[in-house]
Formats: C-alpha cells, structure tokens, sequence
C-alpha cells in the first residue's frame, strides 16, 4: 500500500508528466498524420467499410431511437407523478400485469434483434463471400512485434509498413486481395476507412479484400495487444491511380544504385550484424528478421510509423531505436560517430 506522502508524488508526477508527455518529441509524426484524413469508420472509401458503416448507423439510429423513447417515457413519469405538497402518503394503485404491454415489450425487441441480425448476416456475406477477380492484386501481409511486412507474390516485391495499392476501377474488378499470417504472435489489421479489423494468427492464414475508390494516404494500426510496442505498431496504405502505382512498381523492381561516395557505408552494413535481419538486393544482406530495406527511403516513416524518414531521424533510430521505440526488438548497433555516419550515407541513398 501506498502511503500518503507516496501518493502525493505520484499524483504529482501524473498531472506534471501528462502535459510533458503530450509535448515529446513525435519525431515529425504529428504534423505528417495532420495532413492525413481522420481514420473514421464513418467515412468509408472502399466498399467493405461501407457496408460495415451503414450497419453501425442502422445500428446506432435503432439504439439512439430506443433511448429517446425509454428517456422521454422516464422524464414523462419523473414529471407526471412527481410528489406534491398537500399528498398523502398512501401507496398509489399498482398495476400487476397488463397482457398488451407485455405482449409489446417481448415482441418489439425480438423483431429488432431480428432486423439487426439480418442486416448484419448480410453485410458479413457482401464482405466475406466476394471471390477474387482475375485482375485483382494479391498481397502477402506479414505482422511482426512490431512492424508489418507487404509481400507482392506477383510483382515479387517486398516492402514493410506503407502498403502501395492501385485504384479500383468503377466496375469493382480490381480490387485488393490480402493474405493475412503472422509471424510471432496474434495481431490485427485494421485501416478504418477501408476495411473492418482482420485477426493476423500464427499459423493461420486469414484473408481480407478492399477495393479503394478514392486516392490518398490511409492510416491504420494494429489492433490488438501483442506486447510492449503494439501502440506504435502503426501502418499506412497509399492508394494510387493506376499509373503512378505502376511507376512505382517499377521503381520498387530496380536495384538502388550503388553510388561510389557511399562504398564505406556499405562495407559498414555489409560488416556488421545488420545483414542477419535485413535484406538488401544486390547485396550479401538476406536477413529475414527485420523490413526489407532494398528502397529504404522510398518510404514516408521509419520504425512502423513511429518517426518520418528523415537523416537525422534515421541516425538516431539506427544508433539506438529504444530512443524512439522503447522496447523495440531492434538492438543498438554501438558505431563510432565515423562509421555510424558511414552507415547512414549508404541507407540514405538507397531510393
């Protein structure tokens, strides 16, 4: 048990750390997820998140009109039969049973529970039974504590935490096909505007779809508790037209180009233990542990959105991660300032 002079410092520090807390340093996050949409389920731009939408409307319209009516006939009461002065106190009549009334309080809820279960059974169909086009793209997303890997099966692509999608073609035959595993313990995939939340299982393959029809950039994150870092297991889906995802599809199928100013930073990757978790085409680097970094700063965010890909950024993540991302798997490399700028010459121009 706390004593009370313990109590008082620990109140002391929650109101004074909240506010400190709040103004930390988000390593540019903030101004970046400003830019962004708000991730509300109620503004859905691909057709699963609609249907799931429209579901909790009906829902929320249904219950927000069960509450007024149980509300105003409770206010009526409080009102109608309040105590008066001059009143006795003599028990009013009680009524011991009325056949209409519960004949309409047993009826009116089943057929509402009904309504909402076949509404609901419904839109599980629409989301659950749609069959994969040929023209559809497949994706093999991967959770990790704490990042998410995005394999391309038939582009063989491989990027982490920004998924690239194209847009959906008004015909809807074009949609996205996710395969969903994970690779340690469960996680859930969740991007508000674009899908309801989909369970990552070990051993166990789940699936999901989206069809976007709005370009732009969608934040998401995993949803459930999967350890120390789950708050900043965070992802983003960019939507592009069909042009610039084909661009970019082509720019991710290239080797970086391996300029000669960067040759020491490179021999200070290919040195260390960087190349037992990560991997870099060209490279000796095949590790499978940590992302893909092959087109590193093709990527808006570093860490699994915790910081944006700046140099700066990316110096401090790579000489000791636990300063951004406490408890990250990441160990810190202990470089010397020298090879430490080395080693960032050479991530940075990967592009």
């Amino acid at each position: 048990m706390l004593g009370p002079v313990q109590r008082w410092w620990l109140t002391i520090a929650i109101v004074v750390g909240l506010p400190i807390a709040a103004f930390a340093e988000d390593w540019g996050m903030g101004e970046s997820n400003a830019k962004v949409p708000p991730s509300s389920v109620f503004r859905p731009v691909s057709t699963p998140a609609h249907e799931i939408s429209t579901v909790a409307l009906f829902t929320i319209a249904i219950t927000g009109a069960i509450f007024l009516i149980v509300a105003g006939l409770l206010t009526y009461s409080i009102v109608r039969y309040r105590a008066r002065p001059g009143q006795d106190d003599r028990e009013p009549p009680q009524v011991y049973g009325s056949n209409p009334i519960e004949f309409a309080w047993t009826t009116v809820p089943v057929l509402i529970v009904l309504v909402l279960f076949l509404i609901t059974a419904r839109t599980i169909y629409i989301v659950q039974a749609q069959r994969q086009p040929p023209a559809a793209l497949s994706v093999r997303v991967i959770g990790h504590q704490w990042w998410w890997e995005f394999r391309y099966p038939t582009l063989d692509i491989v990027t982490a935490n920004e998924l690239h999608v194209p847009l959906s073609d008004p015909q809807g035959s074009t949609p996205t096909f996710l395969d969903l595993e994970s690779a340690d313990v469960i996680h859930s995939f969740w991007v508000p505007r674009l899908a309801g939340k989909t369970d990552v299982v070990p051993n166990r393959k789940n699936s999901m779809w989206i069809d976007p029809q709005v370009p732009g950039t969608y934040l998401g994150q995993c949803a459930e508790f999967c350890g120390t870092e789950h708050a900043m297991m965070l992802l983003r889906v960019i939507v592009d037209s069909r042009a610039d995802f084909d661009s970019w599809v082509a720019k991710q199928k290239r080797l970086p180009e391996a300029a000669a100013t960067v040759a020491s930073g490179r021999h200070v990757f290919e040195s260390t233990a960087c190349v037992n978790c990560h991997t870099i085409r060209g490279t000796v680097a095949d590790g499978r542990f940590g992302p893909d970094l092959t087109h590193l700063m093709t990527r808006e965010t570093i860490g699994s959105g915790v910081a944006m890909n700046t140099r700066d950024h990316l110096r401090i993540w790579v000489a000791d991660p636990s300063v951004m991302k406490p408890g990250v798997l990441m160990p810190a490399m202990g470089l010397g300032d020298k090879h430490l700028d080395e080693l960032i010459d050479y991530l940075v121009s990967l592009h």
